[in-house]
């Protein structure tokens, strides 16, 4: 069985994942970034979830150092309109490549996250199975980029799942694209036409689709638009035999979907299905409880922190969880909310950072903060106060939140 040893191990590769390990590595810290694709991007990639959902406040972006390098590299690479957001998916897997490569942060690929060692509430070791077999990896600090709070949950840290009322989380999105259709329409205009098709055929009981809209937006690629329109409800995440239903429950609404726009949309007349993403789109599992839960009214109030490490102005966002409707709750014009570090750190773990969307959160902030700028913001906060660590020879635990706030506006 082999072993290795790190000073800071990443679980994850996502937006939360990748920022936490290059924010690490930029401050000379030995780092391992674990990922169970082949590829780096997590929901960006795997997930076909476009585009970045807003990240700007009167033209300045409200994000910082990993998610604002990233804007620029895939502007390099003619892989992103930033007016719209939207972004190259598979330019996005070689911008990372590259990106991670630069900072020289070591990355495991086709690794899968099986069993953590802790003692004392000090995680030890973690357990990863790939091709090689079963690797234990040591490591000082560990940070949980799984998006589920895998790594946290297996570590016995506090979690919470889903809303108060029920347990229900929201539901799951599995995105596709369309080509050949005609006409060359704006996106939203597009999605309006769809809409009142899905509608009618609602009405006449033709079709199982819970939402109640078409969302559509445009791509990079000309002709071709990219659909998040399906909605899985009551299926969890964070359960094998439920996220397999909810694969197949994905493939059958976009199958369906597709059709019926091919029967009764002449804009659809030569239309054909150019790709479906590799993994369904999951919104919300476990949330790791920490030494701060932020809350809708921190989200809508526009509240600052000391410590407040990651910033958004994006709107409580909840797809029900149900079936149909959406509830928006916006954040107070003109402002923004922080995140505090506080979030990051889990209840009874010292060497542990969540860095993703799991953090310490009730189940309505969780449906502003887990869009992916403002996770790259998380990740990178976990992956300075990671380095900090190391550096300081001090756990995660005792670290001072004004201290990574400094490192990352200053």
């Amino acid at each position: 069985m082999l072993e290795k040893k790190y000073n800071v191990i990443v679980v994850g590769g996502g937006p939360g994942g990748f920022s936490a390990a290059i924010a690490c590595a930029k401050k000379g810290v030995s780092t391992l970034l674990v990922e169970k694709y082949g590829f780096l991007g997590g929901m960006a990639t795997a997930g076909l979830v476009n585009p970045f959902m807003g990240y700007k406040l009167k033209g300045k972006n409200l994000t910082s150092g990993v998610f604002n390098e990233l804007i620029d590299r895939l502007e390099r690479e003619r892989a992103l309109d930033e007016k719209q957001v939207i972004f190259d998916d598979e330019k996005m897997k070689i911008v990372l490549d590259n990106f991670i490569k630069d900072y020289k942060v070591d990355v495991l690929f086709h690794s899968l996250f099986t069993d953590v060692e802790v003692h004392k509430g000090i995680i030890k070791a973690i357990h990863i199975n790939g091709k090689s077999g079963k690797i234990i990896l040591k490591g000082d600090v560990f940070i949980d980029s799984t998006g589920d709070g895998d790594l946290g949950a297996l570590a016995g840290a506090k979690i919470e799942f889903g809303r108060e009322e029920d347990g229900l989380c929201q539901p799951m999105t599995l995105c596709f694209r369309v080509g050949g259709i005609s006409g060359n329409l704006p996106a939203g205009e597009l999605g309006k036409e769809l809409t009142e098709i899905l509608l009618e055929a609602k009405k006449r009981k033709e079709v199982n689709q819970p939402r109640e809209n078409v969302l559509v937006f445009s791509t990079l690629i000309p002709h071709i638009y990219h659909f998040n329109t399906t909605r899985v409800i009551k299926k969890s995440g964070i359960d094998v035999f439920q996220l397999t239903e909810a694969e197949f429950e994905g493939r059958r609404q976009v199958y369906e979907l597709f059709n019926l726009f091919k029967k009764y949309s002449p804009r659809f007349k030569d239309a054909y299905i150019v790709k479906i993403a590799c993994q369904i789109g999951v919104r919300e599992t476990r949330r790791i409880i920490g030494k701060y839960v932020i809350t809708e009214e921190d989200v809508i109030s526009g509240r600052k922190f000391e410590d407040g490490i990651a910033r958004s102005n994006y709107p409580i966002d909840v797809h029900s969880p149900t079936g149909s409707g959406t509830v928006i709750k916006g954040v107070k014009e003109g402002d923004f909310y922080e995140i505090p570090f506080r979030c990051l750190i889990p209840e009874g773990l010292k060497n542990l950072f969540i860095g993703s969307r799991c953090i310490s959160s009730t189940h309505e902030a969780h449906a502003s903060l887990r869009v992916m700028p403002v996770v790259s913001g998380i990740g990178e906060a976990s992956g300075i106060g990671a380095a900090i660590a190391i550096k300081k020879g001090i756990l995660p635990i005792d670290i001072d939140g004004c201290e990574v706030k400094k490192e990352i506006f200053n």
